[in-house]
C-alpha cells in the first residue's frame, strides 16, 4: 500500500457528487415552502393550545427531508445504508390534532418532490394544499355537538326540559341518565339551530331544574 493509497478514500471522491449550485437551490426552495407550510399551520390552527415549536419543526423537517433526499439520490449505494440507519429511529412524540398529521406528511413530501428536481410539483402542489386547509379546516359547523348537563328534582320535571329542549334544539339525545332520591342529572346530546345559545337560560328557570350547563363537545375533549 502506497501513501496515496492510504489518503484515497471514496469520502473525498463524493464531496463533487451534488454541485454547491444544487444544494443551495433545493435548501432555499425547502426553506420558502416550510416557511409556507408554517404560515398555513398557523392561520388554521383551531386546537387548544398553539405551539410555536411545532411550526418551526415544520420548516426544519421540509429542508432536512430535502437534505437526506438529495444525498440518496446522488448515491445508490447510500440510499440503501440510509435506509438501514433511518430504520432505527422512533418518534415517541404524541400528535394531539389529527391535522397536524397532514401538516407532517405535507413537510416530507414537499422536501421529497423539491430534492427529486420536480420544482414546479412542489409548489403548485403545496399552494393548492394550503387553498384547501385555509377554505376547509376554519369553517365552522353549526351542526356541532353540544353536551347539555341538566339537574332536575324528579320525572315532572325532567319530562318537561326534554320537551323543551326539543323544541329549541335541532336534535336532542339522551346519553346517560343518573337518578338519585330525589334528583336526576341527565347528559344529553344536543344540535344547535343557530349559534345562540341563550335557550340554556330559560332551561335552567324551568321549574324543578337546578342547574343546566352547556359544553362544547369536539369529539376529541370535552371543555
Amino acid at each position: 500500500m502506497t501513501f496515496s493509497d492510504i489518503f484515497k478514500s471514496s469520502f473525498l471522491e463524493n464531496v463533487d457528487a451534488i454541485s454547491p449550485l444544487d444544494m443551495v437551490l433545493a435548501l432555499v426552495l425547502a426553506f420558502g415552502v416550510g416557511l409556507f407550510i408554517f404560515l398555513i399551520y398557523k392561520k388554521t390552527y383551531s386546537g387548544v393550545m398553539y405551539s410555536s415549536s411545532f411550526g418551526v419543526t415544520l420548516v426544519a423537517l421540509t429542508m432536512i427531508t430535502t437534505l437526506v433526499i438529495l444525498a440518496v439520490t446522488s448515491n445508490v449505494v447510500l440510499s440503501l445504508g440510509m435506509v438501514g440507519a433511518l430504520s432505527i429511529v422512533r418518534f415517541r412524540t404524541a400528535i394531539k390534532e389529527p391535522l397536524d398529521i397532514a401538516f407532517l406528511f405535507w413537510a416530507i413530501a414537499a422536501g421529497i418532490v423539491l430534492a427529486a428536481g420536480m420544482i414546479p410539483l412542489a409548489v403548485f402542489g403545496s399552494v393548492l394544499i394550503g387553498i384547501i386547509l385555509l377554505l376547509f379546516a376554519n369553517r365552522k359547523d353549526m351542526s356541532n355537538p353540544y353536551i347539555v348537563v341538566l339537574s332536575c328534582e324528579g320525572h315532572d320535571s325532567e319530562k318537561q326540559a326534554l320537551a323543551f329542549l326539543k323544541d329549541t334544539t335541532k336534535k336532542c339525545t339522551v346519553k346517560s341518565k343518573t337518578a338519585r332520591k330525589g334528583e336526576v342529572e341527565l347528559n344529553l346530546e344536543v344540535r344547535l339551530k343557530n349559534d345562540d345559545t341563550d335557550f340554556v337560560n330559560a332551561l335552567s328557570e324551568l321549574p324543578g331544574v337546578h342547574s343546566a350547563v352547556l359544553v362544547s363537545y369536539n369529539g376529541d375533549y370535552m371543555g
